[in-house]
Order: structure tokens, then sequence, then C-alpha cells
């Protein structure tokens, strides 16, 4: 009894893998069918195809004897290689337009007879496309190319950060009433601060725009006996805000060997250095 249940499970076990073999090429074919993008009326900008980019999918394209069709790349795309099925019935070649950022590379291709099939992959710096090539008669796309909306999405996070950090740092400050007495000195790492002011009651210390691509550096406030003592502040943008006035105060980073830059106060006259509500 036990013998014949062994047998039957090794059966049923070497039976699993012929029936997946056997529905292989059709899900294959389903998933190319599915991942396959066609040329779209509402999809031509002049006589350019332009497809949105999406990894994994395939793009076709059709050419006709005796015509090139361009394929165009992102500007400052480069390419790594490009691979074609049938490198005897088609011809395949690079070359590039512009110059510096602007520049971008044309994948140029061209059949030698119409009813002709057969795919192209072309790898980037950036990324890979995947193209159904087919040969007509008389049909030729002239240009294809792409948009990137993974690119355009990072893009526009980094213009909403960017406006983010150029917003004033507090609404109501009296431009005319700003105190820009202050002086910078110490050492000069690439977080040191453009400048210092305050408006009677808080003072704002504005950093270079990268501030928040590294570590920023703590600020002690510098007090009458010289001991430098941790102060609140809050970050606005590029911008430290401290909620009061202060005569020296030191921005501090690293360990033994420590970086430090010096904000001091050279107003002409005395001031209340701790500022209102402090």
């Amino acid at each position: 009894m036990i013998r014949s249940l062994v047998m039957a499970a090794s059966l049923i076990a070497l039976a699993c893998p012929a029936a997946a073999r056997d529905e292989a090429p059709a899900a294959v074919a389903a998933a190319n069918r599915a991942a396959l993008r066609e040329p779209t009326p509402g999809g031509y900008r002049n006589a350019v195809q332009v497809y949105p980019y999406a990894e994994g999918a395939i793009y076709r394209l059709y050419a006709a004897p005796e015509r090139v069709t361009d394929i165009t790349l992102q500007p400052g795309e480069q390419i790594i290689s490009v691979a074609a099925g049938d490198t005897t019935r088609w011809t395949v070649g690079d070359t590039t337009s512009g110059s510096g950022t602007a520049q971008r590379v044309h994948v140029l291709v061209k059949p030698f007879a119409a009813g002709l099939a057969t795919n192209l992959v072309i790898t980037t710096d950036r990324r890979a496309y995947h193209l159904q090539m087919e040969s007509t008669d008389a049909s030729a796309m002239a240009a294809l190319s792409w948009t990137y909306p993974r690119d355009e999405l990072i893009a526009l996070q980094r213009q909403r950060e960017e406006a983010q950090a150029a917003r004033p740092v507090a609404s109501g400050l009296d431009l005319q009433g700003l105190n820009f007495h202050y002086e910078i000195s110490g050492d000069r790492p690439a977080w040191r601060p453009l400048r210092a002011f305050d408006d009677g009651r808080q003072t704002f210390i504005e950093f270079p725009p990268d501030l928040a691509t590294g570590e920023a550096p703590p600020l002690f406030v510098i007090g009458e006996d010289g001991e430098a003592q941790l102060v609140n502040y809050r970050v606005a943008g590029r911008f430290y805000v401290v909620d009061r006035l202060f005569g020296a105060a030191e921005l501090r980073l690293g360990g033994k060997k420590q970086v430090k830059v010096r904000i001091t106060s050279i107003w002409p006259e005395k001031r209340e250095w701790r500022g209102s509500g402090s």
C-alpha cells in the first residue's frame, strides 16, 4: 500500500513539470502580447510616434525597405549596446545630434525586404528598450521616441523641494528692518553659511542649497563667559531659525578634528542678545 502511494506521488511529480512545459509557450506569448505597445494616432507629434516609457514594455516599430526609421533616445542618454535578432536582413546603426547636455543618440534601422519581423534590444546608461520590428511594403514610421513619466515625477518633486527651500523663512518680515550686521568666520566646509540676519526678535542663518544632502551641524551660542551652549532652533528649508538674538554662536561638526564656523554680531550698538521672550 505504502509502495503504491509513493509510486503515485512520483508519477504526479513527473507529470507536473511536463504540464508546466506544455503551458510555458502559451504563457510567454500571452505575456508578450500584454506588454506590446502599438502606435496610436494620438501618440504622434508630427511624424514622431512618442511612447510613454515603462520598464518591461515592448514597443512596436513598423519599417519599410529603402526607408530609415529613427529611434531617438533621451537627451544625454548613452548607448551601452544594441542587439538585433536578425542582423542579416536588417541594417542597424547609430548616430548623434546636438551637443553637450542636449546631445541625443539616434538608432537607425532599415529592412532589406517587406514581410520581415525581428526584435531589437537597446541598453543604455539609464534603461533598456525592447522593440518588436516588422517590415511592410510601404508603411514606415519616420521616427519614434519616448516620454519618461518616472523622470518627470522626480523632476517635479525636485522643483517642489527647491520651491520649498526658496520660500520665505517667515511671513510678515519687515525687509527694511532686517539687520545683516553679522560676520561669518572660521573653517570653510561645504555647509558654511552664506549669511546671517535678524529681525530684532529671531536670528536667521542661511546655508547653501545643498544643506539637506549632508550632515547638518548643530548650533551653539557662546555665552558671556565664553562657554558654548546648545541652543534650540528649527530648520526651514535652507535656513536655521533661532527664536532669540545672540552676540556670537558657533556651528560645530566632527569629533577630535572638529570643524567650526563662527557667527558674530557686528552691530555697532549693544543689543539685548537674549531677545524678547527669552
